[in-house]
């Protein structure tokens, strides 16, 4: 597919063109060095980064220190995959899961948290949470085993290798997400771990799992007599006319469960209308700041308006997993803040913030950056929200739902 020329481009490519002009012959190039396209995109990235970014207030990140470290190896790099590695690495820095460059080429590391979530303990990661239908799972993984290794190497190792070069002092927030990030293995790689389950040490083989794409909405009535709606993304507008069928069938449903275990996350012009079925007047439903300098904005409350043809008015109950994510964590928190849901199930990904898009414009890399923290009505963080009634895992958390759900019915 074509690409259009941003102005930027065009620019640069009228000040080499005339600079070309001013060569003999056998000096002009036919196109920029590696080098020169490289830098300009890091410097770009460098400083949009440093102006926007909203969380350097939490991390220990020496920005002009990633500039120094990094700025002589995006120079160095030879290729486009060669400058990808650089860019990630440079993300890395912030130890943010919702800040990354899209669509990596095969082996590049994945993102965390991909079907395993680690807590550090001693030299090693302890498994807290198994992404249900994972390979993981398949393998028989289990919250309470340890990952000793990764692919042969120590996992202790393997995170060190991964993580950020440029704090200005350790921060326990960092070794977690570097362990995540090894744990996790690399883009259309199958992983090797070396895993401690009830005192034995195993080697376990994670392969590769395609699975169907499932839709995006679906619905069943539960034996209890409930309605289960799943949500598995808020990124299409279609979702919501998905979400209003599946509504209208259990109108007269004595409770409703919404489940976003298995959500990634989208837009919150998707999830806003959603949340506008169950109330009968505007409702604020979250808070919201963004960088003014080197400090954050006053903030500004978004709200919810009332939609469609019916409000539906009984109990609701939201379901949540370590799995839910970004726009899938802001929908529960909303849902509690409008005053409609009990939230049941795990914390979710931590993820708090609203992102922006950056295209970098030479080399054409794609990056998104937490730009928007986003508060609850009581402007307490979504990056922790917890839910109503916590589920360890692997309890069954449908069922503390159902539960939770038969409990509102009675009053309790």
């Amino acid at each position: 597919m074509p690409v259009s020329p941003t102005r930027r481009s065009l620019l640069m490519s009228g000040f080499a063109f005339a600079a070309a002009q001013a060569l003999p012959l056998a000096a002009r190039a036919t196109e920029p060095p590696h080098s020169v396209v490289n830098v300009s995109d890091f410097d770009e990235l460098w400083r949009t980064l440093g102006e926007r970014y909203c969380y350097f207030g939490d991390k220990t990140t020496d920005w002009n220190a990633v500039r120094a470290f990094y700025r002589p190896q995006a120079e160095a790099a030879t290729s486009g995959d060669a400058m990808f590695e650089v860019v990630s690495r440079v993300l890395r820095e912030l130890y943010d899961a919702h800040t990354w460059a899209h669509d990596a080429p095969d082996g590049a590391g994945r993102l965390p948290y991909f079907d395993l979530w680690v807590e550090p303990e001693r030299e090693a990661g302890l498994i807290t949470c198994v992404r249900a239908g994972s390979s993981a799972e398949d393998a028989g993984l289990r919250p309470g085993d340890v990952v000793l290794g990764v692919d042969g190497a120590p996992v202790a190792a393997a995170a060190a290798a991964l993580a950020p070069r440029c704090l200005t002092r350790p921060d326990p927030a960092a070794a977690a997400y570097a362990l995540n990030l090894a744990v996790s293995g690399r883009i259309a790689q199958p992983r090797r771990l070396t895993v401690r389950s009830g005192g034995r040490d195993r080697e376990v083989l994670l392969p590769l799992k395609s699975t169907p794409p499932a839709p995006n909405v679906e619905s069943r009535l539960l034996p209890s007599g409930h309605g289960l709606i799943v949500i598995r993304s808020f990124a299409d507008q279609a979702v919501i006319d998905a979400f209003d069928a599946a509504l209208l069938r259990f109108k007269d449903a004595p409770g409703l469960i919404i489940d976003v275990r298995e959500n990634g996350g989208g837009d919150t012009n998707v999830a806003k209308p959603i949340m506008g079925r169950f109330i009968s007047k505007p409702q604020p439903y979250a808070r919201m700041r963004r960088r003014e300098g080197d400090h954050l904005s006053e903030a500004w409350t978004e709200t919810v308006n009332p939609r469609g043809p019916f409000t539906y008015a009984g109990p609701v109950v939201v379901l949540t997993s370590r799995w839910s994510a970004s726009m899938a964590e802001g929908f529960p928190m909303g849902m509690r803040g409008i005053g409609r849901a009990t939230v049941v199930g795990t914390p979710m990904m931590g993820l708090g913030a609203g992102v922006f898009h950056l295209r970098l414009d030479l080399t054409g890399i794609d990056v998104q950056y937490s730009a928007e923290p986003v508060f609850d009505v009581q402007d307490r963080p979504r990056s922790l929200f917890m839910p109503d009634i916590a589920v360890d895992p692997p309890g069954d958390i449908l069922a503390a739902g159902v539960m939770a759900l038969q409990r509102a019915s009675r009053g309790g």
